[in-house]
């Protein structure tokens, strides 16, 4: 593969040479601010549940009338769904449930179509593994796990470019791709791995993350992600891509390795933050206040959050380089926005602070399992009520934003939002 050397000394590799030119000076990056928000603010959802539960039985209402849960989003003021794909869910998120496969390309469109038949904006997370891809736990696919790196890196083109086109040959080509899944320790580890230098306040992550013995470090995936982005841009000329850090808490973790891709010459246009939990109170805001002003040429998002919903929204749309939020499979994940059985689909409201009572979004994999664990609902079927005093606040929310908000009684109109490019 061809090595290129910048001003600093530093190995780029790989993909990125055709798009990298800028450089940092003293740190910062030296491009015309260009990171402003492309449209509409983005109130969004990841949803990606919604078909096979609707498989299982599941049915959708608001004020007792049955509707499509994406009528109920867009009349609460949702303009924006994110999807997720695997490379072979097969093999294993889709592994042993009905139906499906669920989260392959076939299913990615089919819902995708609807989505673009509600007039909403779509977002793709590709989760380069086939089953989830997490802090914890970044897994090459089956099919790629005996690859040599030169073979990998190329996989992760091919696939990246295969998916892309197909979405753009169904006409649902997305308007946003998010390469990677909360890839703040790299993927498909442990080729592309990096180890954490900076201790992020979590016990449990440390333990596991600050020694990673055998890692390829932020050279390899900066290759990695270089492919990716390479196929996106040729697919996809003009759309954005954007990576996913799931600590938008700690901007010290967060510049530290954005720092890192940009000097390896990784060109993106977004950076996405998972937001769960802080460590003190401010740190996202603190986070999102230094980014602006340390990469004006970049936008960033709120990928996941669940919580503090109006709080959160609050802090990425007073920049002007905040696209926009997506609350995470809300119709059954922790503060979910749907009612089953009388409660709360979901788990219920996290702590604020690590100090209260780790989150296991915050830590997948490694938070503590609670005394009494709260029993899990395995059947996914049944009747989802949409809670109305989580309508009201986010109509309220996209009113204040300067959103179009439809009228209670409407149904879906088959439109494009306007301000976003299609394929």
């Amino acid at each position: 593969m061809n090595q290129g050397r910048l001003p600093n000394g530093l190995t780029r590799r790989g993909f990125g040479a055709a798009v990298a030119g800028a450089t940092l000076a003293a740190g910062v990056s030296a491009r015309a601010a260009s990171g402003k928000r492309r449209g509409p603010y983005l109130i969004g959802a990841d949803i990606t549940w919604v078909p096979e539960d609707e498989a299982a039985g599941a049915t959708y209402f608001e004020d007792g009338a049955r509707k499509d849960p994406l009528a109920i989003l867009k009349g609460a003021g949702f303009n924006a769904i994110k999807l997720r794909t695997f490379v072979d869910p097969a093999n294993g998120y889709s592994k042993g449930k009905p139906g499906g496969p669920w989260g392959g390309v076939e299913s990615t469109i089919a819902f995708a179509r609807r989505v673009r038949a509600a007039g909403m904006h779509l977002s793709l997370t590709l989760h380069y593994s086939d089953n989830w891809a997490d802090p914890q736990k970044q897994a090459k696919p089956a099919a790629w796990a005996a690859l040599p790196f030169p073979r990998l890196v190329d996989a992760v083109h091919r696939h990246t470019d295969e998916v892309l086109a197909a979405m753009r040959a169904a006409g649902v080509a997305p308007d946003l791709v998010i390469l990677g899944n909360e890839t703040t320790f790299g993927m498909l580890w442990p080729d592309g791995r990096v180890p954490l230098t900076i201790p992020t306040g979590n016990p449990l992550t440390d333990k596991e993350h600050m020694s990673a013995p055998g890692a390829g470090g932020y050279d390899r995936f900066a290759t990695l992600l270089e492919a990716g982005i390479a196929a996106a841009r040729t697919q996809l000329p003009g759309v954005p891509v954007a990576l996913h850090n799931h600590l938008g808490r700690h901007w010290e973790i967060v510049r530290h390795w954005t720092d890192s891709l940009v000097a390896r010459g990784v060109r993106f246009d977004a950076l996405g933050f998972s937001c769960y939990q802080q460590a003190a109170q401010g740190d996202w805001a603190r986070t999102f206040a230094e980014f602006s002003r340390r990469y004006p040429d970049l936008g960033f998002l709120a990928l996941e959050y669940s919580s503090r919903k109006r709080y959160v929204n609050d802090l990425v749309h007073a920049h002007p380089n905040g696209w926009g939020s997506y609350i995470w499979e809300p119709t059954r994940h922790q503060e979910a926005i749907f009612r089953k059985d009388g409660a709360s689909a979901g788990e219920g409201p996290r702590p604020d602070l690590l100090a209260q009572g780790l989150n296991a979004a915050e830590a997948p994999g490694a938070a503590p399992a609670p005394a009494q664990p709260a029993p899990r609902r395995r059947d996914h079927g049944g009747r989802y009520d949409a809670d109305p005093e989580f309508l009201d606040l986010y109509r309220t929310m996209a009113r204040d934003y300067g959103l179009t908000v439809p009228q209670r009684a409407a149904q879906p109109r088959q439109e494009i939002i306007s301000g976003f490019a299609h394929a």
